[in-house]
């Protein structure tokens, strides 16, 4: 019988409430990783185009599904990258509600933005409207630079506080 990664198990919030967030793809990295739940091991997804790097840590929400079918993604704000499969406890601070379009079907895609609870130069920032518009706008190009890289169409919607996300994480949790 072939054992699942402990982490699936994991619930999305820990008993203080702080949310818990596998990282796939640290900061600073072109190569997109990718847990194969099928394998129980990371992947290489793709490799982002010369000049491109992931401007935060990006990773997943065990035991939640979103609309795509994948865990739902969240970039932590967090002064050094962690590395691949590095469990990061973490304040939800909000989310960029999005539309993804990907071969004429179009879906949500949320992109949740949390900050590692154990961040000293993020340690005052409480909800996404603590972060500048301009660190939020650069966010939401990267994953508009990076879909289209991928043939993709990412579309934001909106951005919400730290109550909207926390009601999407308890949506997409699994029963």
């Amino acid at each position: 019988m072939k054992a699942k990664a402990s982490f699936l198990h994991l619930p999305p919030f820990d008993e203080h409430g702080d949310l818990h967030v596998i990282v796939d793809t640290p900061k600073g990295n072109r190569n997109k990783f990718k847990f194969e739940e099928k394998l129980n091991l990371f992947s290489l997804g793709g490799v982002l185009p010369s000049g491109a790097v992931f401007p935060f840590d990006f990773g997943f929400i065990p035991s939640t599904r979103g609309e795509d079918g994948d865990a739902l993604d969240v970039l932590i704000l967090m002064e050094e990258p962690a590395f691949v499969g590095c469990l990061v406890r973490c304040r939800l601070l909000g989310v960029i509600e999005a539309e993804q379009t990907e071969k004429g079907q179009t879906f949500r895609n949320d992109r949740l933005i949390a900050v590692a609870a154990k961040s000293h130069v993020h340690k005052d920032v409480g909800k996404l409207g603590d972060v500048s518009d301009q660190l939020l706008e650069e966010i939401e190009h990267f994953f508009e630079s990076y879909n289209k890289a991928r043939g993709k169409l990412f579309k934001p919607l909106r951005r919400s506080g730290p109550d909207a996300a926390r009601k999407l994480v308890e949506q997409a949790t699994e029963k």
